[in-house]
């Protein structure tokens, strides 16, 4: 299945994984900059948390399309 993508195609996937990890590492930064501020806005960091994670769970179906499928 994954290996039916032209070389366009995971390239492209490709791009798409490194802004995806790009904008996680930058929620990351986000959030432990505000908490560390002290002055917290909860529902604020419960968004960026929500954000981050569906950000990590995209990251995954990105990495599981351009990773070939090993028959065991």
């Amino acid at each position: 299945m994954n290996d039916n993508r032209s070389e366009a195609e995971k390239a492209a996937i490709r791009a798409e994984v490194e802004r995806v990890r790009l904008e996680h590492h930058d929620l990351e930064a986000a959030i432990d900059a505000l908490l560390a501020v002290g002055a917290v806005d909860q529902l604020q960091i419960q968004r960026l948390k929500k954000r981050k994670l569906l950000l990590r769970d995209r990251l995954r179906r990105l990495e599981d399309e351009i990773t070939p499928d090993i028959i065991a």
